[in-house]
């Protein structure tokens, strides 16, 4: 029996028995995000739709949720409300799903990233369903002067057995509204859930395959006006002057002008990045007559200057540098060889590392590099603003919206409260539309307009306008004794501009002596969060690092990671190390089980693991070479990412990660000249093609009661390791450098 405090944040939660047609409504503050989205909408009262951030039961029994969080693809927006429904006691079919608009007064963090929902918000939503069941049995118990420790709740029924009476939530929904908050609430036991554990379809399902207005870019206002953006032609350039004596004249073009993003005063948040400062912006009543129009209009550039900016994380303030010039992909190669051969920052150290490589018997060396990369969501950037003098409403998909309205109000000079935005479906994300630039253009847009405006990017001014995926670069060496056991391991690695060291984990641990030590280099192209940020690549040298070293030990692949992991799980070295060895070679042992990995049947076969976001996954990848080409039959995949709560969910989230970290692996690349993207569009920027998704993935979830962990993302790093080491059984040569087929025909 698990019984949690409601005390503590007992000041977000609020009851109400002032709703037309009776009910009741209990509030709550969820940390990250539980979310859902009506499925018959027009059976709630109307008066309820004003209500944002509460669980509603209504006077027929339907619960509704409204979801503060941004819905990503996820599925969050039915994973999470299964969770309230569960303590709740109640029939899934009689939940209705919402999304809630920003309300940082009702909700902390309305946030979408680091696959943080379902952990952050776990128990939360669990004391909500719980203290919303124990008022309704409390109204019950008084209203039938019966003890509550008598009366069961299932179901959305209340039942007194001795008396045979009962009643459904509905009918209780208005008394229970005057009881107290419980002090305390009793949770379910693991083996009791009843939603919890099951799969159930995602609640916009139906609605975004038949193409209902889910999606920012549906957004649409009567009198509204489209924008969109021109840039300045190269990163390190700036706008010098504009020529619209063309475009101005053109059909349907209603303006003409530059802005501003930020001021150049603007001490900057974390997540306030943008590639442009000034951009000139085209406004008209169709996106087809502005898009003509920007090609008309001519711009003219200069070179910036380098600047060192504030930056702001939550408090703690560091120095950005930006530098001047024209950058190309050849010279940020060339730039982190010659950074690499230097003198690094130490991260960790344990034992001799030195002493350990003069006295190795062999040393195994690689170095791996990656390049830029582009998010290329399916939706591309766009919001829609309506600002006056004194308000603002905004309408569009972003990750980090109680953020953006801080940066928001800073920038119109307007009280947040005067600010509305109102989410919706994010088409596509992971990352990239945590950097609302876009919102905060769209409302400068609007406010100088004095209209409503739907800012649009396209797919170039999106791809060739950041924000990227760093460029990375990491060498490891391993030492090993005349025994082949590892004694020494040392990896050094840095990228343009971040560095994707973790230098607590695996396999810091778990060799007694180890070196970590990392660099930088600062750049003016933007770079942000991408899918895993960090992890992505450094997952991938890593682990296809370990399966270079397992062969020169003569040790099979998964037998040598295992090895390992039993050191840091019984003689662990250091303290400070980020992962439970236990878990992790549960995933290994799982996967090995399951694919069967000692029955190669004919195929190539690599296997990697990796730990990331509070979960781990490993993943056993099953390919064949035909006509030159990589041909992947399967993916087994295991995963720990605690109690899976929706696994019908979980199981896409995970064949998603796989399928996208194929693709980058494989294709993924942004490459530059004089700072000009090359590539601009999908004719140019190769992703994977639907022939080339794994015939077969098998997922599999390791059974734990441990709370639920991350899941967006842990899939996505160790496949590109798996892919590399399949790739090598197949054709004996190692990929050292992703992309791992450089484009042979852009349409091939």
């Amino acid at each position: 029996m698990t019984i949690v405090k409601t005390k503590i944040g007992r000041r977000s939660f609020i009851k109400s028995s002032a709703l037309a047609g009776g009910g009741m409504v209990l509030g709550f503050s969820w940390l990250a995000s539980c979310k859902m989205s009506a499925e018959e909408v027009n059976q709630l009262p109307k008066e309820w739709f004003k209500i944002n951030g509460y669980l509603r039961i209504a006077d027929n029994g339907q619960v509704t949720i409204l979801s503060p969080n941004p819905e990503g693809g996820q599925n969050v927006k039915t994973s999470m409300p299964m969770i309230v429904a569960d303590e709740l006691g109640v029939d899934w079919k009689d939940v209705i799903v919402e999304q809630a608009p920003l309300d940082t007064a009702a909700f902390t963090l309305q946030f979408l990233g680091g696959s943080q929902s379902i952990r952050r918000g776990w128990e939360g939503l669990r004391m909500a369903g719980a203290s919303a069941k124990a008022m309704l049995i409390a109204a019950a118990a008084q209203d039938w002067q019966v003890p509550s420790e008598e009366i069961s709740a299932r179901n959305g029924i209340l039942t007194h057995t001795e008396s045979d009476k009962s009643a459904s939530y509905g009918e209780m929904a208005s008394a229970a509204a005057t009881m107290n908050v419980p002090e305390e609430v009793q949770l379910k036991e693991i083996k009791d859930f009843t939603i919890i554990g099951t799969s159930q379809k995602n609640v916009d399902g139906h609605k975004i395959v038949t193409g209902k207005p889910l999606f920012g870019v549906d957004t649409y206002k009567e009198g509204m006006l489209t924008a969109m953006i021109v840039t300045p032609t190269a990163f390190g350039l700036k706008l010098k002057s504009i020529d619209d004596s063309e475009a101005k004249n053109m059909p349907g073009i209603k303006s003409i002008f530059t802005i501003k993003v930020f001021n150049d005063d603007y001490e900057k948040a974390f997540f306030d990045t943008r590639t442009f400062n000034e951009v000139a912006v085209v406004v008209g009543n169709s996106t087809w007559e502005v898009m003509q129009a920007k090609k008309a209009l001519k711009i003219e550039c200069e070179p910036i200057e380098g600047i060192t900016e504030t930056r702001n994380r939550f408090g703690r303030k560091w120095e950005e540098y930006t530098p001047g010039g024209l950058e190309s992909t050849a010279k940020h190669y060339a730039e982190m060889e010659a950074i690499a051969s230097k003198k690094a920052t130490v991260k960790r150290r344990d034992g001799n590392p030195e002493n350990a490589f003069k006295n190795a018997a062999k040393v195994i060396e690689a170095t791996y590099t990656a390049p830029f990369l582009a998010h290329n969501c399916m939706e591309p950037m766009n919001f829609f603003a309506d600002v006056s003098d004194n308000k603002a409403l905004l309408i569009g998909p972003l990750q980090k919206p109680e953020l953006t309205e801080q940066t928001l109000s800073a920038r119109l000079g307007m009280p947040i409260e005067n600010i509305e935005i109102q989410m919706t479906r994010l088409g596509g994300g992971y990352g990239r539309r945590s950097y609302a630039h876009w919102l905060v253009e769209a409302a400068l847009i609007s406010q100088k307009m004095k209209a409503p405006v739907k800012l649009v990017y396209s797919r170039e001014d999106d791809m060739t306008n950041g924000i990227y995926r760093p460029s990375y670069r990491a060498t490891f060496r391993a030492a090993l004794d005349a025994d082949n056991n590892l004694i020494g391991f040392h990896v050094k690695t840095g990228g343009i501009p971040q560095s994707p060291l973790h230098e607590n984990r695996f396999p810091a641990g778990a060799v007694e002596n180890y070196l970590a030590e990392d660099w930088t280099i600062d750049t003016n192209l933007t770079v942000g969060s991408f899918r895993a940020p960090s992890s992505n690549f450094i997952a991938c040298a890593e682990q296809s690092f370990l399966d270079e070293v397992a062969e020169a030990a003569g040790k099979d692949p998964i037998d040598f990671r295992l090895e390992l992991l039993e050191r840091a799980q019984h003689n662990p070295v250091g303290e400070n190390n980020d992962y439970k060895a236990h878990r992790y070679a549960g995933v290994l042992k799982l996967v090995k089980e399951k694919s069967n990995w000692s029955n190669r049947d004919g195929v190539a076969r690599g296997v990697a693991a990796y730990f990331c976001h509070n979960s781990y996954a490993a993943q056993v990848l099953d390919l064949t070479w035909e006509n030159n080409e990589p041909v992947v039959q399967k993916v087994t995949c295991a995963i720990d990412c605690g109690i899976v709560v929706n696994p019908d969910a979980a199981t896409n989230l995970a064949e998603g990660g796989i399928v996208d970290g194929i693709g980058n692996a494989l294709y993924g690349e942004i490459s530059f000249k004089d700072g000009v993207p090359y590539q601009r569009n999908f004719d140019t920027y190769r992703i994977i093609r639907m022939r080339e998704a794994p015939k077969e993935i098998d997922v599999h979830f390791v059974e734990s009661d441990i709370h639920p962990t991350g899941l967006g993302e842990p899939s996505f790093p160790p496949i590109f390791a798996a892919l590399a080491n399949a790739m090598y059984k197949a054709t004996g040569k190692r990929s050292y450098k992703q992309p791992f087929l450089k484009q042979r025909e852009l349409l091939g």
